[in-house]
């Protein structure tokens, strides 16, 4: 894919992740903890069939040493990095924290989603590593 090009990686999938993220919001509304949002997009992906993984670990590396730990909210069909979010704002913070997952999984899409008192609000974040 040549840089500034439309086309849109993985289309179908993510548009069924980001519907269901919707889904789930339309259905528990604002102002649940983290977690609950977290399980019930668990309950929804597998009803719509969606492989997925959530909470996976990834070891945190400096000079091939383990100095940590952290955890993936969710990796949808082995392709896409999904990580949630409770509140209205999304913060540099998060974005880099995405750009890690891609960065150490080499995946090339993620989506964050935020689950906010105005509804769902979410941005697809590419890997620039991998272009």
């Amino acid at each position: 894919m040549e840089q500034g090009g439309d086309e849109v990686i993985y289309p179908e999938l993510s548009y069924k992740i980001i519907g269901i993220v919707f889904e789930v919001f339309n259905d528990l509304g604002h102002g649940y903890l983290e977690k609950y949002y977290q399980k019930a997009l668990e309950v929804a992906f597998g009803k719509a069939g969606i492989k997925y993984k959530a909470q996976c670990p990834y070891s945190i590396k400096y000079k091939n040493e383990i100095i940590g730990k952290n955890y993936i909210d969710f990796i949808i069909d082995g392709k896409i990095v999904l990580e949630i979010k409770k509140g209205d704002r999304f913060s540099k913070r998060y974005f880099d924290q995405v750009n890690s997952y891609l960065k150490v999984t080499g995946m090339k899409l993620a989506i964050l989603a935020h689950f906010t008192s105005e509804g769902v609000k979410f941005r697809r974040v590419l890997n620039i590593r991998n272009y």
